[in-house]
């Protein structure tokens, strides 16, 4: 099976150990992820699974997703994703139609999950970037601005420069994350720490590609 789960942050909470020790966990409802197509080298020039994420209304389907969704056989879906797979194998053991659950992953498992931080806004150079303020004393003029935007020779701002801007709302992913409790009968995961993203935002949850987490 493909180590790839999708599903949405419910929020957090915490839990005990053995020990009495409190532990924070975040709490991921995993939607029905149902196979909906499987791609191939010869097909597609890459190995993936192409998944339905949750349910959606037919009539907020354009006839292109239908006749896809039917074609699978499966009911229509409101997020498509697809999840990389190297071995060839787990590919063959794939059917389309078929569902991914929560208990795909282990308790202690470390995994990498992916999602859209929350958004801030438009913030400035003091927030965004963490700049010093200049002084506040009587007579200075140059509080919380920006400050030098380099030598006056180019006559010009660099590309890359940090200044005031939107903030928030990009594609973030935490890595080596473990995950305390699965639940099967609600199709929960429990994961350590927190998750990009706000409540309800979309999680792409996958095994970790860090050696130091895999033993």
């Amino acid at each position: 099976m493909p180590k790839g789960l999708f599903g949405t942050k419910v929020g957090m909470t915490q839990i005990f150990d053995e020990q009495g020790q409190a532990i924070p966990v975040t709490v991921v409802q995993v939607e029905p992820c149902r196979v909906v197509q499987k791609k191939t080298s010869a097909t597609d020039g890459y190995e993936a699974i192409q998944v339905g994420i949750g349910t959606a209304k037919p009539q907020r389907v354009n006839k292109p997703l239908k006749g896809h969704f039917a074609r699978a056989n499966v009911e229509p879906a409101r997020y498509l994703r697809e999840i990389r797979i190297e071995d060839s194998e787990v590919m063959q053991g794939l059917e389309v139609g078929q569902e991914l659950r929560a208990d795909l992953f282990q308790e202690g498992e470390y995994v990498d999950v992916t999602g859209t931080s929350k958004g801030k806004g438009f913030a400035g150079a003091i927030k965004r970037w963490n700049f010093h303020r200049g002084p506040m004393s009587h007579g200075s003029m140059y509080h919380r601005r920006v400050g030098s935007l380099g030598a006056t020779d180019p006559q010009r701002v660099f590309k890359g420069r940090k200044l005031p801007g939107r903030m928030g709302g990009v594609r973030r992913t935490v890595q080596g994350l473990q995950i305390v409790k699965v639940d099967p009968e609600r199709n929960l995961l429990l994961i350590r720490g927190s998750v990009p993203g706000p409540k309800g935002a979309l999680l792409e949850i996958r095994e970790t590609v860090k050696a130091k987490y895999k033993g």
